[in-house]
């Protein structure tokens, strides 16, 4: 019996873990956005066009869903404004695999997400802002630790934080 009990005490303590370490799961559209972002940021850093160009997809769609119904009216108006050009970059960015075309639109793009998760104040993780010198573009990022998805795995480390949005309660 003290067996059993240890065994499911353990069980339990492990299944915390997981879930702990786990990227917050959220059911707020801005969550789902800045996510789908974030999908994108990564696919860059890996240098994999088809895997960016999926990832740009999945971003269109989290844009192209209707807006949380929790969104005050000042963040609706936020989110409205930078809208389109987020559509037109994560479009632009899904219609092709070339990886130069693709980050080219990722520094406009970052830039209007940055104004977007500033404005609404609705996420649920800290996000970091992070500056690339020798593009002298921004791009946002779930972690502190640079990983340029400017210059991937040429320049990985290039870079610093500048700004950390910290996450709402």
């Amino acid at each position: 019996m003290k067996t059993l009990k240890t065994l499911a005490l353990t069980l339990t303590l492990v299944f915390c873990t997981v879930l702990a370490n786990a990227r917050p799961a959220s059911n707020n559209s801005i969550d789902k956005i800045i996510n789908a972002y974030l999908d994108v940021k990564n696919a860059l850093i890996s240098g994999d066009g088809n895997v960016v160009k999926t990832k740009a997809k999945d971003l269109l769609t989290a844009l192209s869903a209707k807006p949380d119904a929790s969104l005050t009216a000042a963040q609706q108006k936020i989110l409205a404004a930078y809208h389109d050009k987020l559509l037109f970059d994560s479009r632009h960015m899904s219609e092709t695999t070339e990886i130069d075309h693709q980050r080219e639109h990722f520094a406009s793009l970052s830039k209007n997400m940055y104004e977007v998760v500033k404005g609404v104040k609705m996420n649920t993780a800290p996000i970091y802002e992070q500056y690339c010198p020798m593009k002298k573009a921004y791009w946002l990022s779930e972690s502190d630790q640079i990983k340029n998805p400017y210059f991937g795995s040429k320049m990985l480390t290039c870079g610093k934080v500048t700004e950390t949005l910290a996450p709402v309660k």
